[in-house]
């Protein structure tokens, strides 16, 4: 099970913020190629991809590099330098259609059969932030086998529908429903747009809080101390573990006496619950081995 609570984006030109990460507790480093690297230092970015996976490497962390667009003249030249490095997967900026997804699919294909990897072991989240991706997310979704999940890029879809962005996010709950849903249809992950004000952790809490009752299993973030706090969200708490047990435990032994559903404290147990809390106490054994290997 792929564990992806949280994904915190780090400049590519910055060694300092770099470095900084081999300590950070996420789940998974994203360098960034693309909107934090300013045009005169995207090739000095570039060259210096190769430390900064190994660097990553070294410290146990899942890595991506978010590459710069399939419009770009940077594209191919981020992706074979990322694939190289054997990189978890790639993030693919405005992820729009199944051409878009394809292509990048193509040239990762390439870059690891010349480096010699393993063909297929490089991933793809794709980064869904326009109207047009959002229409086509279910086709998205499954296009590749290398798709491993969808992320929201809040900031540049609101840009693009005019609307400004609240503290509540009532304005972006109809494009998260749409990707959660087409996600799990598609049985891959989904990931969370950024929390862009870092010094509001309630604000930061709710949020994730409310996406993760949406279906979404990770957020990306731009900040060490957003860490911490979307973890413990997205980790199962010790009373919903000891509660997962007794549901699982209860009806097994239900089942045995040939019951296909029994009461627990009052409330119906049932296929669908008992699978919910299988599920619950596979995703906290998960959690668990973190940071072990």
């Amino acid at each position: 099970m792929l564990i992806l609570r949280s994904l915190i984006f780090v400049p590519g030109n910055q060694e300092r913020r770099i470095e900084k990460a081999l300590s950070i507790p996420a789940d998974a480093v994203i360098i960034d190629l693309e909107d934090s690297v300013p045009v005169a230092e995207k090739e000095a970015a570039r060259n210096m991809l190769p430390g900064a996976i190994s660097r990553l490497h070294t410290a146990g962390k899942q890595i991506f590099v978010r590459v710069n667009s399939l419009q770009t003249p940077y594209f191919v030249s981020d992706m074979k330098t990322a694939v190289a490095g054997k990189v978890t997967g790639i993030c693919l900026p405005k992820s729009e259609s199944v051409t878009s997804v394809r292509q990048a699919e193509e040239t990762i294909a390439e870059a690891e059969r010349t480096s010699g990897i393993k063909a297929g072991q490089t991933g793809i989240i794709a980064l869904v932030e326009t109207p047009r991706g959002l229409i086509n997310v279910n086709e998205i979704a499954s296009a590749s086998r290398r798709v491993i999940g969808i992320a929201f890029g809040a900031e540049d879809y609101a840009l693009e529908m005019g609307i400004e962005r609240t503290r509540e996010g009532a304005e972006i709950y109809y494009p998260r429903m749409v990707i959660s849903v087409a996600c799990h249809a598609a049985n891959v992950l989904a990931f969370d747009s950024v929390y862009t004000d870092v010094r509001d952790r309630e604000g930061l809490i709710a949020e994730t809080r409310a996406v993760k009752q949406m279906g979404f299993q990770g957020k990306m973030v731009i900040h060490p101390d957003q860490v911490n706090p979307v973890n413990e969200v997205f980790s199962p708490s010790e009373s919903e573990v000891t509660y997962a047990r007794r549901v699982v435990e209860a009806f097994d032994a239900g089942v045995k006496r040939g019951e296909a559903s029994i009461s627990l404290d009052g409330k119906m147990i049932d296929i669908p619950v008992a699978e919910r809390s299988r599920n619950l106490l596979a995703r906290a054994g998960a959690i668990s081995t973190l940071g072990k290997h």
